[in-house]
């Protein structure tokens, strides 16, 4: 059993999936945090605020495909292990360009009676690296979230601002509105 905690990403579009998914990675992790997601927006975000220590993602996905998360995936932290659980990886040549593109593996879910199995090493050499880089991959997944946040909240200083010039603005009109009066 990995004992080191996981924070995990996954990217499913079929609910059955990720809940059969999510039983194995209980019989192979003491302990993890799973986040579910099905498209590249939810992914994106998930990327930004989860900050996940591994990606798990199907290939045909409803609304785009598995390389399209792995290249989000990639761009954002291209450290992050992505691993695709599928069963669209049939054709060797197409498993081969994934693992090229930036994949730590794949697993079919052909194979998904014994997924734990399969995916047991490929979580273990992730938990292996990242016990060697626990304390700093902690103050990087703070950073980014404090980064995160000082983002959002310029964003909403920003539409303040623009909020406030507004009402300034209305506050002038009355102003010269009484001065006119009182003359």
């Amino acid at each position: 059993m990995i004992t080191t905690k996981l924070r995990i990403l996954m990217v499913e579009g079929a609910k059955e999936d990720a809940e059969l998914i999510k039983l194995h990675l209980q019989k192979i992790i003491e302990n993890f945090e799973l986040k579910i997601v099905d498209n590249l927006e939810n992914t994106t975000q998930a990327l930004q605020d989860f900050i996940p220590d591994v990606v798990l993602s199907d290939y045909d996905l409803p609304t785009c495909t598995g390389l399209d998360i792995l290249h989000i995936t990639k761009e954002t932290d291209e450290s992050i292990p992505f691993i695709f659980i599928t069963g669209s990886i049939e054709d060797e040549a197409v498993a081969e360009n994934t693992i090229l593109a930036g994949t730590s593996g794949y697993v079919l879910k052909k194979h998904m009676d014994s997924l734990s199995e399969k995916l047991k090493p490929l979580l273990k050499r992730v938990a292996f690296e990242m016990f060697e880089k626990v304390e700093l991959r902690d103050q990087i997944r703070k950073n980014k979230i404090a980064v995160n946040q000082i983002y959002s909240y310029i964003d909403d200083m920003a539409s303040d601002n623009q909020e406030q010039k507004k009402n300034i603005y209305k506050i002038r009109k009355n102003i010269e509105h009484i001065k006119r009066k009182e003359d």
